[in-house]
């Protein structure tokens, strides 16, 4: 059963929202200094070596694991770290931070419908036209992109961002489903996963490390610490506790959050299509979870 979201997992909304809206740009700046594969790698490997720290500080033991257990941690591994990281590292190469930031608005568009099919919150007529709305919103950012395939890598980069969104949305509902487990001990895990799949990866194609400076070498530490380890237990906790719709909610800051950063400490450019798909989204997102926002917002 779906509990009812209390004071701390509106705080953790607030704060994750916050944190990912600012991450496409920390993500620009790290990407200064290494390549797109180095990047996923360190912050998953920093986030995994923190949580496995902080697990060992409060005496966490590891459970016993399971076949199915493994299948789980496995899967919301490579789904929410390895796999989404180096999408968004490579396509961050291309498109700016803002877009990135954008199309994780699509994530709770995504996650309603898979939540219908595989976990315990089914969608109704009125989730099905706000997500064809917000899928639509989709559709005019990566518009000019799609018409474009083949004629460059911008188009690909595209792609890559909503790919990303794709393999959160499904690690979100694969979460709620996970059998019982320590939050701290999932998140931990998971990014081992990541860490474990990418690092080799990172050494066949672009080498061991160096210090790159202090600009993008602080943002690879502050990519590993706070959006990948701090966020992770966070988002794990949240889901467990109000479910993969309400986690949804962060979605509506993360794409504002990126394009005010985006815009105002990277100067870049925001094309009007932006904004017109981060109101066609957020648009449809309101109208997919009115009576879950109005109930959560006042009470009835």
């Amino acid at each position: 059963m779906v509990q009812q979201p209390d004071h701390r997992d509106w705080s953790g909304i607030a704060a994750l929202g916050l944190i990912w809206g600012a991450t496409f740009m920390v993500v620009a700046i790290a990407l200064e200094g290494y390549g797109p594969i180095t990047v996923a790698t360190a912050r998953t490997t920093l986030g995994a070596v923190t949580l496995l720290m902080l697990m060992r500080i409060t005496r966490r033991k590891m459970p016993a694991m399971s076949a199915q257990l493994w299948w789980f941690v496995t899967v919301i591994g490579v789904l929410s770290t390895a796999l989404p990281f180096v999408l968004l590292s490579w396509g961050q190469q291309y498109v700016p931070s803002a877009f990135a930031g954008l199309s994780m608005a699509a994530v709770p568009l995504m996650v309603l419908p898979l939540a219908h099919f595989f976990s315990d919150e089914p969608m109704n007529v009125r989730r099905l036209v706000g997500v064809s709305l917000g899928f639509s919103g989709a559709l005019v950012l990566i518009g000019p992109g799609l018409a474009q395939l083949g004629q460059g890598a911008e188009p690909l980069a595209q792609l890559a961002c909503i790919g990303a969104a794709f393999c959160y949305a499904s690690s979100s509902v694969i979460t709620r489903r996970c059998p019982p487990i320590d939050p701290i001990t999932l998140s931990a895990l998971t990014l081992v996963v990541g860490a474990v799949i990418l690092l080799p990866i990172m050494l066949m194609t672009e080498g061991t490390p160096t210090w790159q400076g202090t600009r993008s070498g602080l943002a690879i530490i502050i990519l590993g610490l706070i959006p990948t380890a701090f966020a992770t237990l966070l988002r794990v906790s949240i889901i467990r506790s109000a479910g993969s719709v309400f986690m949804t909610l962060v979605n509506y800051q993360v794409p504002i959050w990126s394009m005010v950063f985006g815009a105002w400490i990277l100067s870049e450019a925001l094309p009007l299509r932006f904004y017109i798909a981060l109101l066609m989204i957020l648009t449809g997102l309101a109208i997919s979870q009115w009576f879950s926002l109005r109930k959560m917002l006042i009470g009835r």
